[in-house]
């Protein structure tokens, strides 16, 4: 597992998964720019299909990412499969989620059970999830280009106070 500790305070994160570019989506939309405005990090929980989308989404802000079970090797070396990210209060475990049959939210929890960060970051469902289970928070915020069971397109907002982190799943 790869450890990141951000060299700039954060507080305020934006939150993507499954973007599937080129291959389900042209482009991102330019809603999620305009919601990801002003943050200070962003994390992409895999599934990304191309590079490119780190590029674009690093013109707002540092990025971290995972590799998904749909993304070339090459990303799958550059990226890794699972991080934790440290931050000077809070640790946030950062996972796609795919794998042996069970709700993706159970196999992103199980993958950081012995760390026990407190809040972990998935996708792979692209469905919008917000649950608390067994003491650590669960946070998928959907797809922005390819949404499933949910109102509409979809990315999230972490805000980190303190030792707290909440999260917001924001539609568009």
């Amino acid at each position: 597992m790869i450890t990141v500790r951000p060299k700039h305070p954060v507080k305020k994160i934006g939150v993507v998964s499954d973007t599937h570019i080129p291959t389900r989506g042209k482009f991102l939309p330019p809603a999620l720019f305009r919601l990801l405005a002003g943050v200070d990090l962003i994390l992409h929980a895999g599934d990304l299909v191309s590079a490119a989308v780190l590029e674009e989404l690093a013109a707002l802000a540092p990025v971290e990412a995972v590799a998904g079970n749909m993304d070339p090797p090459e990303l799958h070396k550059r990226l890794g499969r699972q991080k934790l990210i440290r931050l000077p209060a809070v640790s946030i475990g950062l996972i796609h989620g795919d794998g042996a049959r069970s709700f993706t939210a159970y196999r992103a929890a199980a993958a950081f059970a012995a760390i026990k960060p407190d809040l972990v970051v998935f996708g792979h469902s692209h469905m919008p999830f917000h649950e608390r289970r067994d003491g650590v928070a669960l946070f998928n915020p959907g797809s922005p280009v390819v949404p499933r069971r949910a109102p509409g397109p979809s990315c999230g907002l972490l805000r980190v106070e303190g030792n707290s982190i909440n999260g917001e799943i924001l539609f568009f």
